[in-house]
């Protein structure tokens, strides 16, 4: 858990949701605005830690909150979301005082990612490695190396991104929906059963072809359960 509070100024109500509900199962406080004046006067109210910001907004666009609110003396940190993906637009959107720069669609993962090396950077704290244990099974956050039994195990990103969440969270059930939007991003077009595809393949290379680690949940999707258990 973490006493962080986010703020996220998105436009888009199934967007706006998606992140609400994922931050606030990261364990973050989470204020949602849906247009640049009000996400101002939320930030001038009360201390956020972050923000999370969409340019495309209905009233001001993002670089212009952005702008206000480093011209207000606001120091957070400041995570800027948009389609454009131009050079120039991830330049006026640095220009105008954000942190760093996500095009959409986006994974949730990387989003989160994104959002502890900002808060890292801005309290001053030195990253930690991060390692990941179940049993003979072993993965390091930091630098994607996926071990079983001391042997490596090559994992493509998103078998590697489905593996580090089961880890994160041991027991809980997943969707399919949840796994979809977390690892491969909200707006992913594709079916559902992509996820078992992926599942499968990650079995394999776990040699968990019995589903002794990755159990499928019948009527709801699938939970992993560390080795010794």
């Amino acid at each position: 858990m973490t006493d962080k509070n986010i703020l996220v100024i998105e436009d888009d109500p199934m967007i706006a949701e998606f992140l609400q509900t994922g931050l606030k199962y990261e364990g973050y406080s989470v204020t949602v605005c849906d247009a640049g004046k009000s996400g101002l006067e939320q930030a001038l109210k009360r201390s956020f830690d972050l923000v999370v910001l969409d340019i495309m907004l209905p009233d001001w666009d993002g670089y212009e909150v952005c702008r206000r609110m480093r011209g207000l003396g606001l120091k957070m940190p400041i995570l800027m979301l948009t389609v454009k993906k131009e050079v120039a637009d991830r330049v006026k959107g640095l220009d105008s005082g954000a942190d760093d720069y996500l095009t959409k669609p986006f994974s949730f993962d990387e989003l989160l990612a994104r959002i502890r090396a900002l808060l890292r950077r801005s309290s001053g704290a030195l990253p930690e490695s991060k390692k990941l244990l179940a049993g003979s099974l072993s993965l390091d956050v930091d630098t994607r190396e996926v071990s079983l039994n001391g042997k490596p195990i090559d994992l493509t990103p998103t078998e590697f991104a489905l593996l580090e969440l089961f880890m994160q969270h041991p027991h809980r059930a997943f969707t399919r929906e949840t796994l979809l939007n977390r690892v491969l991003g909200y707006n992913y077009d594709g079916g559902t059963n992509i996820i078992d595809v992926h599942v499968n393949h990650l079995r394999k290379k776990l040699d968990d072809r019995p589903a002794h680690l990755i159990r499928t949940i019948y009527g709801v999707g699938y939970a992993f359960y560390p080795e010794e258990e």
